[in-house]
């Protein structure tokens, strides 16, 4: 009997050092691992918020809240005050949010939008912001011939530049779908990165025509557009889907570097609902040690010139 119990007890104690382990792992490395973990200026973790510039350039019944049962040959109208509402509210709305946040952003912006609304993108970039090209409309590129797909691209980012004095060097294509030339096309004009990747939680270096390029990855899963429009989330579910990356990837920091990215869209993230969810998720990330806030140009850069940094 006694040596049945002392073999009972002897069990119970390597099980429970197995479910033990586990935990103690998760504690110990990360200090094992912190020094390499840092970004370059030192951040835990790096936060990247996009602010689409697209309403103004959309084309005629472009997709919207409203059923599409329009006859053709007629306007969709009430899908025309939608987007309206992106350039005559939600930038607005958004900036001076950003403003009390002490956050500066990128904005992907298409070309016929800032033409129509030339101040308003003069704006944005007085206050601090980066301007990156998102196109001269909202037409596919993937499917244009080398020479069409590059003057598509130079003209919208000769738009940015005429009207704000910015020099664009990022880019985002439409719904991000580049085509085989695109990433040549944009090392050729100047750019030095582009967001239309899925693949990683930080950015990394690749090679195009020889040359390092960077790779900033943009998010769906963080997006108004894919969580408030196409999900209908209220805003406290996307305001709980964020915070809930957030938490992950801030553990993960400890490990290795991360880079939280989150998106909105003119119409959308500009609503007085949304800025006001945005506003106290921004204050809560702030409320965290080591986090910085970053626009993907300077993000770019710092990859570019960090030898730690993911080479692909």
């Amino acid at each position: 009997m006694d040596s049945r119990r002392k073999f009972i007890q002897q069990s119970s104690a390597l099980g429970l050092s197995h479910l033990l382990l586990p935990n103690f792992l998760a504690k110990a490395s990360p200090k094992e691992n912190a020094p390499s973990s840092k970004w370059a200026d030192g951040s835990k973790l790096v936060v990247s918020i996009s602010m689409q510039f697209e309403s103004g350039g959309e084309p005629n019944n472009a997709e919207s809240p409203f059923p599409q049962n329009l006859e053709k040959g007629y306007r969709d109208l009430p899908a025309k005050t939608w987007y309206e509402y992106g350039y005559k509210e939600g930038i607005p709305r958004m900036l001076d949010n950003w403003d009390r946040l002490g956050v500066k952003v990128t904005s992907h912006m298409v070309g016929t939008a800032v033409l129509k609304n030339p101040q308003l993108a003069r704006e944005i970039v007085e206050r601090g912001h980066e301007a990156a090209a998102h196109g001269m409309n909202w037409s596919s590129q993937y499917n244009l011939p080398y020479e069409q797909e590059k003057k598509f691209i130079k003209d919208g980012v000769d738009a940015i530049k005429n009207i704000t004095s910015f020099n664009a060097i990022g880019y985002n294509a439409n719904w991000l779908r580049r085509g085989e030339n695109t990433l040549s096309i944009l090392q050729e004009l100047g750019f030095k990165y582009h967001i239309d990747d899925l693949s990683r939680d930080e950015p990394f270096v690749i090679k195009v025509n020889q040359k390092d390029f960077a790779v900033v990855p943009y998010t769906l899963r963080n997006n108004d557009i894919l969580l408030i429009e196409g999900k209908n989330f209220s805003t406290d579910q996307f305001f709980n889907q964020v915070k809930a990356e957030f938490d992950q990837l801030y553990f993960e920091s400890q490990f290795k570097r991360r880079m939280l990215s989150i998106s909105f869209h003119d119409r959308i993230g500009g609503t007085p609902q949304m800025v006001k969810s945005t506003y106290d998720l921004i204050k809560y990330v702030q409320s965290h040690k080591g986090v910085s806030f970053k626009r993907k140009d300077e993000i770019a850069t710092m990859a570019l010139d960090d030898a730690n940094t993911i080479r692909e």
